[in-house]
């Protein structure tokens, strides 16, 4: 393999060769050996995706809707879809992105530029958020020149709102909280925050980039899921992640608006050069019409009973987990309660990122949470043929990690709480 620019072009057959060959040492994700970034529903999924991508592949979101409705199409489509689901009525409207963080981004955005136009005396706007909270708003925060204000959360890991609501200050114009948070899987009290940030008339954005669009299958199937969308008063945007839970092609988020007025205020417009007005209401100029494509087919392809069932999967796999840490023993449990399949574990008798390094050797890709320290781990329909396999190697791992002498991690346990009260467990 070569980095310098060739003189003679080669035949694919070689270069495929060669790709396959170079993916040799990445994750073996098809045999659920991943903690995170890869959401696979099923080979057919797959396929789908692979054959609508590929009919529009060439095709440029940015030129719809006058040189591809089709797209445009589409794209109004998924919205429609993700708004039903999210309980938006009519008025709810929003766009596709390439990703939870443009999604993120884009919803910042517009709540900077609702409030210049309220309160133009803010120079540097302000974002409060949980200590939980995704870096992607920090992210946005950073090119945006707003500034972040963190604050520690509850005992339970969740956004503290009486915190959130000391913090709130004249500078405040948004509320972020997370359904769920990335790192232990737990939604956010989102009803109070919907009341406060309609008590101090300030943007309440949710993070749904995990959870926006399975969540409300697995509340379909029973489980208790909290209202974390446009049921709740004073949520004026959701970023969800079609990508994630809604098994498309990457890259494609979506950010959804509660009317209008509030997505004009994400729109970009600039019209002093030769060509005329340009205008988007996303980062991207340039987007890929096969993301669009395959995530519009996907979701027809599975429908509603498809969610369903990718949902009864996932629970079912979590609960599996659960159970297995419970007869692993040595103190090991689930870090509170995450309502959907995103999960985080430790436990105060074991080094548990001793555990994480014992995982890897066995080839598995743990994911690592520094503080309350743990493992995560985003389950998806690829992890449910693995998970006994996964357990049993576990409870090789934790043999291993307390035969080797770790530590106790009730200081770092502490430690995490950034303040907090002691922590629940719960198996």
């Amino acid at each position: 393999m070569s980095g310098t620019f060739p003189e003679h072009g080669r035949p694919w057959s070689e270069l495929a060769a060669e790709m396959a060959a170079l993916k040799r040492d990445d994750l073996d994700w098809r045999r659920g050996r991943h903690a995170a970034y890869v959401w696979h529903a099923s080979d057919d999924v797959e396929h789908v995706a692979q054959q609508a991508y590929t009919l529009f592949m060439t095709e440029n979101g940015l030129g719809a809707p006058r040189a591809f409705p089709s797209l445009r199409r589409m794209e109004g489509d998924v919205v429609t879809m993700l708004r039903e689901l999210l309980h938006g009525d009519a008025q709810v409207c929003g766009q596709m992105t390439s990703g939870g963080t443009e999604s993120i981004f884009v919803a910042t955005h517009a709540a900077r530029e609702w409030a210049r136009r309220r309160r133009p005396e803010v120079a540097v706007p302000e974002i409060v958020a949980s200590w939980s909270a995704h870096p992607a708003i920090d992210k946005a925060a950073h090119y945006l020149g707003m500034r972040v204000v963190r604050v520690p959360w509850r005992a339970d890991f969740r956004a503290d709102v009486g915190a959130m609501a000391a913090a709130v200050t004249p500078r405040t114009v948004m509320l972020y909280g997370s359904a769920p948070a990335y790192s232990l899987g737990l939604i956010d009290p989102i009803a109070d925050l919907g009341l406060l940030a309609q008590e101090r008339d300030v943007w309440l954005h949710v993070d749904a980039c995990v959870g926006g669009v399975l969540a409300p299958f697995v509340r379909d199937l029973g489980y208790p899921v909290p209202a974390f969308d446009f049921a709740v008063p004073g949520v004026a945007s959701i970023s969800a992640d079609l990508h994630k839970s809604g098994y498309a092609a990457k890259g494609a988020s979506a950010v959804l608006f509660r009317d209008a007025e509030h997505q004009a205020c994400s729109r970009y417009a600039f019209d002093d050069w030769p060509t005329g007005l340009y205008s988007t209401l996303t980062m991207a100029g340039t987007r890929p019409g096969g993301a669009i494509a395959a995530a519009w087919a996907v979701m027809h392809f599975l429908g509603a009973e498809g969610y369903r069932g990718i949902a009864r999967t996932v629970m079912a796999t979590r609960q599996r987990l659960a159970d297995g840490l419970a007869r692993i023993g040595h103190g090991l449990h689930v870090w509170s309660d995450p309502e959907l399949y995103a999960v985080a574990y430790g436990g105060d008798a074991v080094d548990i990122l001793a555990v994480a390094d014992a995982l890897a050797a066995r080839g598995w890709w743990p994911g690592r949470v520094r503080e309350p320290r743990g493992i995560h781990l985003m389950i998806t329909p690829v992890h449910a043929p693995v998970i006994d396999e996964y357990v049993d190697d576990l409870a090789a791992a934790v043999s291993e990690a307390r035969a080797a002498g770790a530590a106790a991690l009730g200081a770092g346990r502490a430690g995490g709480m950034r303040g907090a009260a002691s922590a629940p467990r719960y198996n």
